[in-house]
Parts: C-alpha cells; structure tokens; sequence
C-alpha cells in the first residue's frame, strides 16, 4: 500500500493495476486496493475449487509481466552490484539504489 500512495502522490492518481507476488497478496491489502478501485493481479488466495474455470490466458500474461519486474531486480543484483550494497547510512543507501536504477534505465535506451 505503500508504494500505491507513493505513486497517488508522484502521479497525482492511483494506478489502474497492481502486479504483487503471493506475498503481497493479502486480505488487508486486496481489500484496500479494491476500495480505491485498482485491479490487483495474481493468483487467488486459498486452495482453488474444483469446479472453477482459471482464465489461463489472463493469468499467465499477468504472470509474465510480474517476471519481467523480478527480471529486472535480478540483473540488477547481477550486473550492477544492487544486492552488495554496504553504506551505513540510510540515505546514502537510498542514493546508491536510485543510481543503480537509473544505470538500468540508461542501458534499456541505449
């Protein structure tokens, strides 16, 4: 949730859709989400039903949009040290990811 207010107060509107793994996925959360509106992606909470028709189409190209995104955090790690990052302090951290981030950025454009 907070990372849809962060975008609400970037954008000056809510998202349309929310791409969260299973962990994401709670009551709390698809509840809050629902409220304002946003479409929250992703497999059902619970064990599914016998008789229910998955729409397999939908699913799996939600699916692949979220693994783009973990793709991303993937290289990042790889390629670009995200996942060694030793500052001590919180802001300088902060900084370091946001550079990081833009590299990946500049190297998609280029």
């Amino acid at each position: 949730m907070e990372s849809v207010e962060n975008y609400k107060r970037r954008f000056g509107y809510y998202p349309e859709e929310v791409l969260a793994n299973k962990i994401y996925r709670t009551r709390e959360n698809i509840m809050a989400l629902t409220q304002l509106g946003i479409k929250i992606t992703g497999p059902k909470l619970g064990r599914p039903k016998k008789d229910e028709k998955i729409d397999k189409k939908t699913e799996r190209m939600a699916e692949g949009e979220r693994n783009a995104v973990e793709g991303k955090f993937g290289q990042g790690k790889r390629a670009l040290s995200l996942g060694l990052i030793m500052n001590k302090r919180k802001d300088t951290s902060e900084t370091t990811i946001c550079f990081i981030i833009l590299v990946m950025n500049l190297n998609k454009k280029i």
